[in-house]
């Protein structure tokens, strides 16, 4: 797990903000305050939730698909990438998903697994199941990971756009782990199909990014 979740990983994820920059720039996100709401808000509504609930079911299919290869648990695992991949409005947070996974998947491979051809593309929320179910970590770890990495690529963001010192992002990490331990209980039994979103400003921020007269990270 603490592979997994070290910002070591050689995936990528630190050149992205996933529209804070936009956000901030814009002026919406100002201060440790606004930084703290937003990612709170983030955990409770947004589409991370849909991504990290996912971590289950990927993992009832890699498990199949070890065990006899059967095609349809293949199939299965296509059809969760797909899905997950098409919740995302933004193109640019897809590219950004499809770049990070096809790294992590380049990276398992060289470590040694044997996952099937078809995981070589997955994106990023269906190749990180493929790293817990490669690390052999329980369906929890595996949630409460994801939800974990994605606070602590954010502060690291809001770190170089914003006056935040490495001291307060550690703060508000801290502040937001009984938040993502309790996020990633009720996750590790719902069904993501059945769950609801409302970031639509996050999908504005993400959409936006690239639209910015200077920028910091990749769009």
């Amino acid at each position: 797990m603490l592979q997994l979740v070290s910002p070591a990983l050689p995936v990528g994820g630190f050149s992205y903000s996933e529209g804070l920059e936009w956000q901030i720039q814009k002026g919406k996100i100002n201060n440790e305050s606004t930084l703290y709401e937003w990612l709170k808000a983030e955990l409770l509504r947004g589409q991370i939730r849909l991504e990290a609930s996912a971590q289950s079911f990927i993992r009832d299919s890699l498990e199949k698909c070890h065990r006899n290869n059967k095609k349809d648990a293949i199939a299965n695992l296509v059809e969760w990438d797909n899905w997950l991949l098409a919740l995302r409005d933004s193109d640019k947070i897809r590219d950004q998903q499809k770049q990070m996974g096809k790294s992590l998947m380049q990276l398992l491979e060289k470590l040694g697994s044997s996952l099937p051809e078809e995981t070589k593309k997955f994106s990023w929320p269906s190749a990180w199941g493929c790293g817990g179910f490669f690390w052999q970590l329980s369906k929890l770890e595996v949630i409460e990971g994801y939800l974990y990495s994605w606070v602590a690529n954010q502060l690291s963001a809001g770190i170089r756009l914003m006056p935040l010192g490495p001291t307060e992002a550690q703060q508000i990490q801290y502040s937001l782990l009984y938040l993502i331990e309790t996020e990633a209980k009720e996750l590790l039994t719902k069904n993501p199909h059945q769950l609801w979103t409302g970031d639509v400003g996050a999908t504005i921020a993400q959409s936006s990014h690239s639209e910015l007269y200077s920028r910091l990270f990749r769009s």
